[in-house]
């Protein structure tokens, strides 16, 4: 008889995604083993995900694994792992900026940092990006606060504010801020501007696809042939910023800007990659904000850019809005971002553990 296999599991909600947070010493080391265990865990293979955790939509499907950090900056370190519904696939490529919202608090749950009184403060390296980002969460009477009159976009309801500030974002990925070595380029006729802050993108001006930009997600999505047109531009983008092919991956993402409706500074909506996001990303907001200060990209034809060091931008999404702070300054014509800080809120929902067939922890590992 073959046992089910336990393993100790937080799910969480982080901004506004859902994930499953595991500590890295309840999981198998090699790769391999964690990437089948994590895919049985969340039932992919199936759109439903019936077997498993998951919730069949790209923004729950998604796993953390958490651990003490060896390196001297940081206290945490913490891998994202985005876990395919339909193929069975991991992609640790991206980051997650809302899941990361949830990793400073469930390490102190689990005493890899210890509570001060107050407030804490989270020193994460990220493992995907090897970037660092400063976390500071609620901790009254030294226990992690949930509750609290902080609102986030895309969130029903209130909790305690959890503030990130994010350092070294441009380049996270491949290196440069413009990875193909232009503030514009074009593909199919349409100028772009490709660029890698915290998370690789292409961004598109909305116009230019006959588009407002402040369409509905269930209107773009429902607009086949504007994702042909976003998917083929993607691919073609992805080459020249040397990410590669980027057939059945999930970056570079996709942004369509347009003008602000509600008073912020721009409008996104930003594609994971075949659909438009519920709200926005974290990383695909530090993006955005990062082209608004950029000088000659398509943003420049969206908006009135500025070149204050310190500048609030607003990100407008079908949800609602993300307020970010920037601090950056030109240095030889060349941008250089200090910093990218915003608010998110997080709540933990489960703690337990989650049950895979011992067969999938019995895989051996790869020699």
């Amino acid at each position: 008889m073959t046992i089910q296999k336990k393993i100790p599991c937080v799910i969480m909600r982080g901004g506004t995604s859902r994930g499953t947070y595991f500590l890295a010493n309840d999981l198998p080391r090699e790769w391999e083993k964690r990437k089948q265990i994590l895919m049985a865990a969340m039932g992919s293979g199936d759109p439903l995900q019936v077997n498993g955790i998951g919730g069949g939509n790209s923004l729950t499907s998604k796993a953390a694994i958490i651990s003490r950090s060896n390196e001297a900056d940081a206290d945490i370190d913490y891998l994202f792992a985005q876990v395919a519904i339909e193929d069975m696939e991991v992609d640790i490529t991206p980051s997650c900026g809302n899941i990361l919202s949830g990793a400073a608090p469930m390490a102190i749950e689990y005493g890899l940092v210890t509570a001060s009184e107050g407030e804490t403060t989270v020193r994460v390296r990220n493992v995907n990006t090897n970037t660092l980002i400063e976390v500071i969460v609620q901790t009254p009477n030294g226990f992690v606060e949930y509750e609290g009159d902080a609102t986030i976009d895309g969130v029903p309801g209130s909790g305690a504010p959890i503030l990130l500030k994010f350092f070294d974002v441009c380049g996270t990925k491949t290196g440069e801020l413009l990875p193909t070595g232009s503030v514009r380029d074009t593909f199919d006729g349409i100028e772009v501007s490709c660029v890698d802050a915290s998370m690789p993108m292409v961004l598109i001006p909305a116009k230019s696809l006959d588009v407002t930009g402040w369409e509905t997600k269930h209107e773009l999505d429902a607009n086949k042939a504007l994702l042909q047109k976003i998917e083929s531009i993607r691919l073609q983008a992805s080459l020249k910023m040397g990410l590669g092919d980027a057939t059945g991956k999930v970056i570079p993402k996709v942004g369509l800007l347009s003008p602000a409706q509600f008073g912020g500074t721009i409008t996104s909506r930003y594609f994971v990659p075949q659909n438009c996001h519920t709200s926005h990303s974290v990383t695909g907001a530090i993006c955005v904000s990062v082209s608004c200060m950029l000088l000659g990209s398509i943003t420049e034809d969206i908006i009135t850019q500025s070149e204050e060091e310190s500048q609030n931008i607003v990100v407008e999404h079908p949800s609602g809005k993300i307020d970010l702070l920037l601090e950056g300054n030109y240095n030889n014509n060349t941008l250089n971002i200090k910093s990218a800080g915003l608010m998110r809120t997080a709540r933990m929902l489960f703690k337990g553990e989650v049950h895979i067939p011992g067969k999938v922890w019995d895989i051996p590992a790869a020699s």
